[in-house]
């Protein structure tokens, strides 16, 4: 499985799907919990996001790509 260095404390869980007839399992990161950790490193919460939607979320790594979920998303507009 994939990991995302430096954000082992934010993984949720493992995540079970289907690649070319066989079955690869995912890690899976909740994203408040990555940001979190990057405030820590001296981001602000809002280069931290967009950290995270440009170099995490929008890379595609092969099959074992690790999932991100945001649990409890205060940054989307009702």
């Amino acid at each position: 499985m994939m990991k995302i260095d430096g954000h082992d404390n934010a993984v949720v869980g493992v995540s079970f799907t289907w690649h070319n007839q066989r079955q690869v399992q995912l890690l899976v990161y909740d994203a408040e919990i990555i940001r979190e950790n990057l405030v820590q490193q001296g981001m602000t919460p809002e280069e931290a996001r967009e950290y995270i939607e440009y170099n995490i979320e929008g890379a595609y790594v092969g099959e074992g790509t690790p999932i991100i979920v945001w649990p409890d998303d205060e940054w989307m507009d009702a």
